[in-house]
């Protein structure tokens, strides 16, 4: 199927934009030609494309069909520059997947390293950011996943560790006597989201048992050192984000050497190697200032 260049441009710059209005200006366009151009491609496929609402979100169709215009853009920008076009090659846009605590330690700086790209970011669990590169939505993931998805390579980046972490207040309240299985199975625990297992698994390693304590759901990282501080509840917290507080002794850790390693993996499209290479690099340096390395 033939798709026009025009009309999957509109599309992308609603989903980037999140309105109409705004991917009109984007374009420089009216907003009756992104209405047109994106009336004319969902004629085309025969299907709904994008979800009107505030802001307009892509259907499944959709986002698939975005993430490649992304990636043909991105590969006649390669293929202008390995021909030494005379006009610079136009800055594409990458989308990629990785998760929250990698992204509050060191994936930003990564991306600093990559001039002459704007990113599009999906903030999701490293154990399911695979499923955005199986279902060809992203161009890479950080993953917990070293088995390549199919059509990519992966390649490990190091160890987040993290270290189990509660106020010196929260310890007296809920543990006066020490950690038990019955007191942790009480005592309230902070989690990112539903998808968020990390703590569970925790308190079965360390714990030898299955446990579900109350929760609160606190879907930021920064937040979620906070909230320990403030004794909400006990996390798992990467220990790069918690070097400063456990110094000063704001948090302690809930026991001394039980740490839950997470080794991780840079996952990319093989196809789109060569174009992803300043990014591969980039990321895979920013990685080790931060992350353990892997044994071996």
């Amino acid at each position: 199927m033939q798709l026009d260049p025009a009309q999957l441009a509109a599309l992308s710059a609603i989903l980037r934009t999140g309105g109409f209005a705004a991917a009109a200006q984007d374009l420089g366009i009216t907003q009756s030609a992104i209405s047109q151009r994106l009336k004319t491609l969902e004629d085309r496929v025969g299907a709904q494309l994008v979800t009107r609402g505030q802001p307009c979100t892509g259907t499944e169709t959709g986002r698939r069909l975005a993430a490649h215009a992304e990636q043909v853009g991105l590969l006649e920008a390669r293929l202008a520059r390995d021909i030494g076009a005379l006009a610079p090659a136009p800055d594409t846009r990458l989308r990629i997947a990785v998760n929250a605590d990698s992204l509050a330690t060191w994936v930003l700086e990564a991306l600093a390293m990559v001039p002459g790209h704007t990113f599009s970011l999906v903030i999701d669990d490293q154990d399911v950011s695979a499923e955005w590169l199986r279902r060809g939505e992203v161009l890479g993931a950080v993953t917990a996943s070293s088995t390549p998805v199919a059509g990519c390579d992966a390649m490990p980046l190091g160890i987040l560790r993290y270290i189990p972490t509660a106020s010196p207040a929260y310890m007296t309240r809920h543990f006066p006597d020490g950690l038990t299985p019955e007191t942790i199975a009480r005592a309230p625990m902070l989690r990112f989201n539903a998808k968020d297992r990390l703590q569970h698994r925790w308190i079965a390693r360390y714990m030898g048992v299955q446990a579900s304590p109350p929760f609160h759901d606190i879907a930021s990282s920064q937040a979620f050192v906070r909230a320990a501080c403030l004794g909400l509840g006990w996390g798992l917290n990467p220990d790069h984000l918690v070097q400063a507080e456990l110094s000063r002794g704001t948090l302690v850790p809930l026991l001394p050497d039980s740490p839950m390693d997470t080794p991780l993996y840079w996952q990319s499209s093989r196809l789109l190697g060569p174009a992803l290479a300043p990014l591969t690099r980039a990321i895979r340096h920013a990685a080790r200032t931060c992350l353990h390395p892997m044994e071996g």
